[in-house]
């Protein structure tokens, strides 16, 4: 039997490159499909656009107050009527074969959930370019966000995940509460604490835009950081050595740089040099020397903000005793019993 699946968008405030997503649905090998557009209060609205495809697919289309990208997936997704649920951000695109990749995979080995790479195209602009080189190059994250499999457990996002509708009504979707950043992570969780089966569709990538500032970067990785502390206090089975590299790279560039000060620059040579390793990555891979300074950059963002939103969630959480991210024990999952994080 065929399987039907619904592509779950929430968009906020991005009709430009949500009709850019569309048009890559609507070329799509695999027909067998729905899309759902969750409008979570944008001001610039996509209602138009649901209405300019409806001839090229069949959509759905949810108009809520502004709510979170949580409450917009579930309400989203008790809208559908897809044997899986397959999450993708606004600003993605998808190449042709990418639901037929999906479900061949299946087919041959089937998952209760799932979740693929992200990429750069290659017509993408410099900075996007570089900050998809930072968030999923082997140098900077380990390569696991660009399809490198991890030793243990998989845990899908939502900016490339599908979910099965039984693992979803099991689980009751993502945490109804406006938790952002890590919403997705905890959905993953608590579907393999579940005893949901996951897995890395390595072939099942998408094109992520991610149309942002190097400063917005920034603030965003901080988040990352900070949220991926807290979580692994929430789940502490969940924690894994790799979490502190990025502070472990941030602190040895704080004594690296001290000791430069005050002892020449012989100490300053492992930055350097793993910063020329990153401009020659990058460069070969996109093909552009812009690209690879503008990648320097952006890995050096991506380290120093993860590492210092995880340490700052450290001082604030353990050493100070704050609740930094209260939401956690508000009981969101009700079959679930929540930790206090004050008690950590």
């Amino acid at each position: 039997m065929e399987r039907f699946y619904s592509f779950i968008v929430p968009v906020y405030n991005r009709p430009g490159e949500l009709a850019e997503l569309l048009e890559s649905m609507a070329s799509q090998t695999y027909s067998n499909f729905e899309v759902v557009i969750i409008e979570d209060g944008s001001v610039l609205r996509s209602d138009h656009l649901a209405k300019e495809y409806s001839g090229k697919l069949s959509i759905r289309y949810v108009d809520l107050p502004r709510s979170g990208p949580s409450l917009a997936r579930n309400a989203g997704t008790r809208a559908a009527k897809g044997d899986y649920y397959i999450y993708v951000d606004s600003d993605c695109l998808l190449p042709a074969d990418y639901l037929n990749t999906i479900d061949r995979f299946l087919e041959n080995q089937p998952l209760d959930f799932f979740g693929g790479p992200d990429r750069a195209s290659e017509n993408f602009s410099l900075t996007p370019k570089a900050i998809s080189y930072a968030m999923t190059s082997f140098l900077t994250t380990g390569g696991i966000r660009g399809g490198r499999k991890k030793i243990d457990r998989f845990y899908p996002r939502s900016f490339n995940m599908g979910v099965s509708r039984k693992a979803f009504e099991a689980v009751g979707g993502f945490p109804e509460t406006r938790m952002h950043p890590g919403e997705d992570m905890v959905f993953s969780i608590e579907l393999i604490n579940k005893g949901f089966t996951s897995g890395l569709i390595r072939d099942a990538y998408v094109y992520h835009k991610r149309r942002t500032t190097l400063g917005r970067f920034f603030k965003q990785v901080f988040g990352f950081g900070k949220t991926r502390y807290i979580i692994s206090k929430v789940y502490p089975e969940t924690f894994n050595l790799f979490f502190l590299a990025p502070s472990v790279f941030l602190a040895g560039s704080i004594v690296l740089v001290t000791l430069w000060l005050f002892f020449g620059f012989l100490f300053l040579l492992p930055l350097v040099m793993w910063a020329i390793l990153v401009f020659l990555d990058a460069t070969i891979r996109n093909g552009s020397f812009f690209t690879g300074f503008i990648a320097v950059i952006a890995s050096f963002i991506q380290l120093y903000g993860y590492g210092s939103g995880f340490l700052c969630a450290w001082w604030s959480v353990t050493i100070r005793g704050r609740d930094q991210y209260g939401v956690f024990s508000k009981g969101f999952y009700p079959n679930r019993p929540q930790s206090n994080l004050s008690s950590l």
